[in-house]
């Protein structure tokens, strides 16, 4: 305990204003991780007076700008929620009717205080480490189950982006997956419009012709692939198996966006005979935000197990055999195909299909059907209601039903937003009508009176009871559903609070976050996720609204993102921002789109030669070969560097066709390049674009800016740079920066348009604002951190990366340094030597690490037999010291392997990481149980256990399992 001692006598008065004691700046102070003590020692160590001097060290004088920002200063947190709460209270939260993918939600309270604003749950890694992730790889496993048993599909995914995208990738999937030389994808006309831009935008530089009509005219078209809606975007229950069947016997392959509320009581796609199923898993318990973000969910046949996009978690064992869930190789991960890929995904929306998995665990089958059921007979009463009153609607519908109001259709509309109702219009003389789990009888009553007038003598009750009786709905009995679905036991287990309560904590215990420590992964920035920032994103106002309501309705959002496009644009000195795309990688899909449709306009179509150094991230070449790009790779010098006559001669080479360069600033191997405005003049000189990767975006807040450097676009990782958590692999968002002539070129909406965008170019995400629901966090961050509280977490994130550098120095290679001998936010750590000499792998310091209490760096990447290391703004000396101890100590247990004291095949980093049943079990191994498990005091003090033993990837890459364990005993 403190001693304080008690001194007589008047104490010292400071004289401060007002204005002094305000603490503008406390959000700094709380953000970034540093005391003034704590730099100045760090300081020494790198051998900088101040942070200003470390930096004129560091980055080259050519974009280095002494007063980057012209922004407003930091605000408190109370004065910024508080604003924000003024533009929330802008936005008009009607009940939504207009359906299209997007429903209003009850979200189970148990489930939104302990996963959506949980940060045990928010702030975990990608589970690449899977042996401190067994929670979230758990709940991923059953979100894949539910999608698994819904869809009556062989397996599933980790989840997606959203619905459209997810179409877009079926598209693909079909392309490659059949042998037809056809270059045709049919997309039926009652597929929802958003989707069928998306799929429209990606098809066109694949060179794929697309046909938007009627099922009926199927047979007219040679097609390799078939898109469908179950139900229809009007409501229709289509009878999707004459279609499927009519496409395969063409030998076409059929996809299918399904409601997974209303596959509860509709025959599943893959009974019908579907190839892939698809759609949103949103309604499952997630708000619809604006637009997301949301987990789209892909469902395959087993044939095409291997070909499926994105992420698959799959059953393995560990190193006692014990079973451990791992993520599944994909042989098409972006990183191992780079320009040999058709898809960029490198992100799922894990957060959220948690959310989902976990509605289903929480509400179970018979809750489930309940809901639906619920909805439905909702559904059934307007809809005979109404047809008694001679406005007639589908015959079949589930959730949805499509009235013809002929003459009348702006005036009910215009009575429904008097009501405080948002319709759907449906050409000139209808409107759609959706229903969800929030609807009531009050609201149904509450709608008569919309379509006819007050006076209508329409009873609920009675329209009910003359349900019951009849047993007439919109599902036929033959479109009804007959096998069982969520027989497995999780689903049927947690259905009380204090159950499920437990169940998610257990999860929770077994996943390593940022409550547990520091995450120092180079590249992925896992920085403070500030409570304050995540407030905003349950606020009734920014949570419930549709992304397709009307433009009156959205005033604050729209508010928000003109200030928040401002703000990216000062920061990064690009002329324009598009807040659509909602990952980076899809960031990169719309920076090379807008390059692409640029040339293009100039007469410049030709231009298809994109340059990529050698240590790009792999989405990068992948990127380029969606956008039907040759990729050229440039090579990179003994420092890591591009090789500026490499690229010179390539430049020359191709100056013809030279589309674009890709480049990562600071560069993947963690320096700033001296060389950079030269490169750019470079690629300029040649008539091409330069695409600055945007992923190391936070060595350059306040100090540099892109745009200013001769990059004409840059999508930007707000997950990364912008404090959007990672939420154990997903919500992202990766807006892009783009130069004047680029404007143009961004991604608009053919539903709803971009606020002030004149383009034609079509929508890259299935919403015109992404995920527009978490904008408001790196809106927060923004406005808390002002332009000097922006600068300092940049100034003393370098500042952590290279005391981390000097630090380890002593003990380990690092591989690459910048100017003055610097790095700049990262550094690569070289293990081949230390590899080479004992036989001890970067895996093995890897999973050593977590019995030090820590989340491992990025393994093998950008170069392989290496480890990155990232500290970030947010971290204390006292963490970072507790790492260095870490990585000291692993060094001097690698000596003793390499010297002999320890055997190759018996000491605590070959048997790492080290669970409770080993200290618990008998022990004979050739170290003790102490250096095991309590390496070091703060080990002691807490202890993060991991959960299984090393994960066995070769024996869960053999044995290819991606449904719940035992889940066939549970089947009909």
């Amino acid at each position: 305990m403190r001693q304080t001692s008690l001194k007589r006598g008047n104490p010292k008065v400071e004289k401060r204003t007002l204005s002094e004691l305000e603490q503008k700046h406390d959000f700094t102070r709380r953000h970034i991780g540093l005391s003034p003590d704590d730099q100045q020692a760090m300081l020494e160590v790198v051998g900088a007076s101040s942070l200003d001097d470390l930096i004129q060290q560091t980055l080259p004088g050519s974009i280095r700008l002494d007063d980057a920002l012209s922004m407003d200063d930091s605000q408190t947190e109370v004065e910024a929620l508080s604003y924000l709460k003024s533009l929330a209270s802008k936005n008009k939260v009607h009940k939504s009717y207009i359906g299209m993918g997007y429903h209003n939600t009850l979200v189970p309270n148990v489930i939104l205080r302990n996963v959506l604003e949980n940060p045990g749950w928010y702030t975990a890694y990608t589970p690449y480490q899977p042996e401190i992730a067994q929670g979230r790889l758990e709940s991923l496993l059953n979100f894949q189950q539910m999608v698994m048993d819904l869809t009556g599909m062989d397996l599933a995914n980790a989840s997606l982006l959203d619905e459209a995208t997810a179409a877009a990738e079926a598209m693909t999937l079909c392309k490659r997956s059949n042998r037809k030389k056809s270059n045709t994808f049919f997309i039926a006309d009652d597929v929802h419009p958003q989707t069928i831009e998306v799929i429209k935008t990606r098809a066109e530089y694949f060179g794929f012709e697309i046909v938007v009509a009627n099922p009926s005219e199927l047979a007219n078209h040679d097609v390799f692939g078939v898109q469908l809606q179950y139900p229809s975007t009007y409501g229709d229950i289509t009878d999707i198996k004459s279609i499927i069947d009519a496409a395969k016997s063409q030998n076409a392959m059929v996809s299918v966006a399904a409601d997974p509320m209303a596959l509860v009581l509709l025959k599943s796609p893959g009974e019908l005979g579907a190839d892939v199923v698809l759609g949103s898993a949103q309604r499952l318990g997630v708000p619809m935000g604006f637009g997301g973000p949301h987990a789209a969910f892909f469902a395959s046949s087993d044939k095409l197990k291997r070909s499926v996009p994105g992420r698959i978690i799959g059953v393995s064992v560990d190193a006692r055999g014990n079973q451990a869930l791992r993520m599944a190789m994909q042989t098409r991960e972006q990183h191992i195909r780079r320009d040999k890929a058709t898809s960029n995904i490198c992100t799922a929306q894990a957060l959220l299909a948690n959310m989902a998995a976990m509605y289903a665990v929480y509400h179970g089958p018979e809750g489930l059907k309940a809901i639906a059921e619920r909805i439905h007979r909702l559904a059934a009463i307007l809809a005979t209601g109404l047809a008694e009153k001679g406005m007639s609607g589908n015959s079949t519908y589930f959730d949805t039903v499509t009235f013809n109001v002929g003459q009348q259709q702006a005036a009910i509309y215009q009575r429904a937003l008097d009501h405080g109702c948002n319709l759907r219009k449906v050409g000139e003389n209808q409107l759609g009508v959706s229903l969800d789990e929030s609807t009531t009888a009050a609201d149904v009553a509450q709608l008569f009176d919309i379509f006819l007038g007050s006076d209508h003598g329409l009873d609920v009750s009675a329209i009910d009871a003359r349900i019951v009786a009849s047993g007439d709905t919109g599902i036929r009995g033959e479109m009804r559903r007959q096998d069982a679905i969520l027989s497995h036991p999780v689903f049927n287990r947690y259905h009380s609070e204090t159950d499920m309560l437990r169940y998610l904590k257990k999860l929770e215990n077994k996943d390593y976050s940022l409550t547990h420590g520091m995450i120092p992964l180079g590249s992925c920035t896992m920085k403070l996720n500030a409570t304050a920032q995540m407030i905003p994103v349950t606020w009734p106002e920014f949570a419930n609204i549709h992304p397709f309501a009307p433009k009156d309705q959205t005033t604050g959002y729209l508010e928000m993102f003109t200030e928040l496009q401002t703000m990216l644009e000062e920061i990064t000195g690009y002329d324009a921002v598009s807040l659509q795309p909602n990952s980076g990688a899809s960031g990169e899909y719309a920076g090379l789109l807008a390059i692409r449709k640029y040339q293009e306009s100039i007469g410049q179509g030709h231009r298809n030669i994109c340059l990529i150094p050698s240590s790009a991230h792999g989405t990068n070449p992948a990127s380029a070969a969606m956008m039907n790009m040759k990729i050229v790779i440039v090579e990179c010098d003994e420092k890591g560097n591009v090789d500026v006559e490499d690229l010179r001669a390539k430049a020359q080479e191709h100056s013809a066709d030279l589309s674009t360069l890709m480049i990562t600033y600071p560069s993947t191997h963690g320096v700033y390049e001296e060389e950079i405005v030269e490169i750019c003049d470079i690629i300029h000189q040649h008539g091409g674009q330069v695409y600055m990767d945007g992923a190391n975006m936070n060595a350059q807040v306040g100090l540099a800016k892109p745009g200013l450097m001769g990059s004409d676009v840059s999508h930007l990782n707000l997950h990364k740079t912008f404090a959007i958590p990672h939420g154990g692999g997903g919500p992202g968002m990766g807006p892009i920066g783009v130069k004047s002539h680029l404007a143009p070129f961004l991604p608009n909406h053919g539903v709803t348009p971009v606020n002030g965008l004149e383009s034609d170019v079509g929508a890259v995400s299935a919403s015109p604002y992404g995920s527009g629901a978490i904008l408001p966090i790196s809106y927060m961050y923004i406005r808390l951190l002002g332009k000097s509280g922006l600068k300092a977490s940049t100034q003393n994130a370098i500042l952590g990366a290279n005391y981390l550098t000097e630090k380890l120095a002593e003990h380990y290679p690092i591989l690459y340094r910048g100017r003055n001998n610097k790095v700049a936010h990262e550094c690569i750590v070289d293990i081949r030597p230390i590899k080479e000499a004992s036989g001890v792998t970067e895996e093995d310091i890897a999973k050593r690490l977590m019995d030090y209490g820590f989340h491992a760096p990025t393994m093998s990447f950008p170069v392989a037999g290496t480890l990155m290391i990232e500290p970030t703004e947010s971290e204390s000396k006292v963490e970072l010291d507790r790492f260095i101890e870490a990585m000291v100590m692993v060094r001097q247990e690698i000596a003793k392997v390499q010297s002999g004291e320890w055997p190759a095949e018996d000491n605590p980093l070959h048997h790492a990481p080290h669970t409770m049943v080993d200290i618990t079990a008998e022990w004979n191994r050739a170290y003790s149980r102490d250096e095991a498990v309590f390496p070091t005091a703060s080990t002691r003090d807490s202890k993060f256990w991991p959960a299984v033993n090393r994960v066995d990837n070769v024996y869960g890459d053999r044995n290819f399992i991606c449904s719940c364990p035992g889940v066939e005993a549970y089947r009909d």
